[in-house]
């Protein structure tokens, strides 16, 4: 994955983990689908740059946006 690409994952967990998994947060759409957020989730984790608890609730967030 490329710096380009790594970069908005981090920023997406680090708000995530802060605001306790987007609670009861506004999102604002960024234009990307949640599948591709899936994606760049997943490929954050098989490089170790989130562990597997923070890859689960960055996960629940994400769909349960979607809901």
């Amino acid at each position: 994955m490329t710096s380009a690409k790594i970069l908005p994952v981090v920023l997406m967990l680090s708000t995530l983990l802060l605001t306790g998994c987007g609670g009861n947060t506004n999102v604002t759409n960024t234009g990307t689908t949640m599948g591709q957020e899936l994606q760049d989730l997943e490929e954050a984790r098989k490089e170790g740059l989130i562990n597997e608890e923070e890859y689960n609730r960055a996960r629940k967030s994400i769909l349960d946006r979607y809901q």
